[in-house]
């Protein structure tokens, strides 16, 4: 009757025994060694250990004094295979720290550096003005916007911990040790940099990615992100939206009423000539409303050597100058007036290239192509013609030929855009397309009914009076719209999100 727990006391005496002789070795967190010449710090994601316990996530937060919508480190689900053999991991990931970051390149305001002595990307939240150009640019969605606080943020992997030795609050909280921070070679790295690419995450490619990611050795081939149908539509930047049209309004206005005073009509072109320049201002007070700190926009000009928004607002701002002296000479009927016109149209077509450049960036595929600046340049040709129409009433038949072939070739951008999205592999660009025909579906349609009627009917078939001005106030409302349906139907790249998240970028 005594056997068994003799038995059982003999067996976790041995236990006890063999426990107490093994010998424990704490897990490396950071490195031991210093950074040599040539080398920066990096993420190491071990997808094999996480178990999706976001105990990341909330150590970030409470380190960096974050809200729970911002998450700097994020965790994102995968799945693959079928029933009953699936799989299903989890995917870590806070800033890639990259080796070419797309967030520094495109700052207007150099917020961002990378540190030279450890290779970590950080941003000054002091030097920040809230533009959320770098929120476009990362294909990883790294740098979010913080509303309250009108900046953006990131992680910075825990510099200041680093420099006193300690891991960043990621690593130090995962209980797996999937988080881990190793030393790089940039050098090497920058030639085989494959290590940085994994289901649900955009390809390193963009950027030069430098953390490491560790993949299950039975990894099935079809494993993906959970959220691939869970498409919303993105933030429609009001203020940007009407200043890009106005902008673009007035830059067509104004070579039409260059051209005209070329051609000996010059006389009675002021009141056009004002309303237009009215519009001008107008459209770049509202783009200010964009900025989370706009008492700072004028730093907006120190990124000019990398940045088009940068230059966006050299280029604008060098076109209102011209436009206004472009109208004074009209006003006051002065001679050389031709040289300033000219000056307006190159600074207008300038400033309207640079506004579609802005856009043209690999984290927002809908946005990467030539129909951004084709988009752009259509408005300008289209709204500018049937303003000066409008407003001067007796024009050469050419201004409304100007007019609709704008409206005509907005048409055939947009028809062909949305065939090209829709035939496409490319998972974003397809998103994009199921947008426009499916929850879009009535704006989009309204959009291209609008521009036939407003911009190429009607214009056919009348030449002044309340017809132009009905065809004009359209056609603005639906530039408006289209600028609109631009924003909230672009698929941004970005790294998986959980299952149960409402946003991609949560955690």
């Amino acid at each position: 009757m005594t056997t068994l727990p003799l038995m059982e006391s003999a067996l976790l005496s041995t236990v006890a025994k063999s426990l107490v002789q093994i010998e424990i070795e704490p897990r490396p967190l950071i490195p031991a060694r210093p950074l040599e010449a040539g080398e920066q710090y990096r993420f190491h994601f071990d997808m094999t250990k996480c178990i999706g316990c976001k105990c990341c996530v909330v150590a970030c937060n409470e380190q960096n004094g974050n809200p729970a919508e911002l998450n700097w480190r994020r965790v994102g689900e995968l799945e693959g295979g079928h029933y009953p053999h699936t799989q299903r991991y989890h995917l870590s990931m806070g800033c890639n720290h990259c080796v070419e970051p797309s967030c520094l390149i495109g700052c207007p305001v150099e917020a961002y550096t990378k540190d030279a002595k450890t290779g970590v990307v950080l941003h000054s939240a002091d030097t920040c003005i809230g533009c959320q150009y770098c929120t476009w640019n990362c294909s990883y969605g790294v740098p979010q916007y913080n509303a309250e606080r009108g900046v953006v943020g990131k992680c910075d992997m825990c510099h200041n911990r680093l420099d006193d030795g300690m891991a960043p609050a990621c690593v130090s909280a995962c209980p797996e040790g999937a988080i881990a921070i190793e030393i790089v070679n940039v050098a090497e790295w920058r030639r085989d940099y494959l290590s940085a690419n994994a289901p649900g995450l955009p390809s390193a490619d963009d950027s030069i990615s430098t953390t490491r990611v560790t993949l299950p050795e039975n990894l099935v081939p079809d494993t993906g992100r959970v959220d691939l149908h869970r498409v919303e539509p993105e933030h429609p930047h009001w203020p940007l939206v009407f200043m890009l049209v106005l902008t673009q309004l007035s830059v067509g206005a104004f070579a039409v009423l260059w051209l005209l005073d070329m051609l000996g009509r010059g006389t009675g072109l002021t009141i056009a000539a004002l309303a237009s320049l009215g519009l001008a201002g107008i459209s770049l007070g509202a783009s200010t409303l964009h900025l989370g700190r706009p008492i700072y926009a004028w730093r907006a000009l120190k990124g000019l050597r990398r940045s088009w928004l940068s230059r966006e607002v050299l280029t604008l701002s060098l076109f209102a100058g011209a436009a206004s002296a472009f109208a004074g000479m009209l006003w006051f009927d002065m001679q050389g007036r031709g040289i300033v016109g000219m000056l307006t149209f190159i600074a207008g077509i300038a400033g309207v290239t640079c506004s579609a450049r802005i856009y043209v960036v690999p984290a927002r595929p809908a946005w990467f192509s030539t129909y951004t600046l084709a988009e752009f340049y259509s408005t300008a040709l289209m709204l500018g013609p049937l303003f000066v129409q409008m407003l001067e009433g007796n024009v050469p038949s050419w201004v409304r030929i100007a007019a609709i072939a704008g409206a005509s070739s907005q048409l055939i951008t947009q028809l062909l855009k949305f065939l090209w999205l829709s035939r496409s592999e490319v998972f974003e660009l397809r998103a994009s397309s199921l947008l426009l025909s499916g929850r879009l579906q009535n704006l989009f349609v309204t959009r291209l009914a609008v521009l036939g009627v407003a911009g190429v009917v009607l214009p056919l078939v009348a030449t002044r009076g309340g017809i132009i001005a009905a065809a004009f106030a359209a056609a603005l409302a639906g530039e408006w719209l289209g600028r609109y349906l631009f924003f909230v139907s672009v698929v941004p790249k970005n790294i998986a999100a959980a299952f149960t998240s409402g946003e991609r970028r949560a955690a």
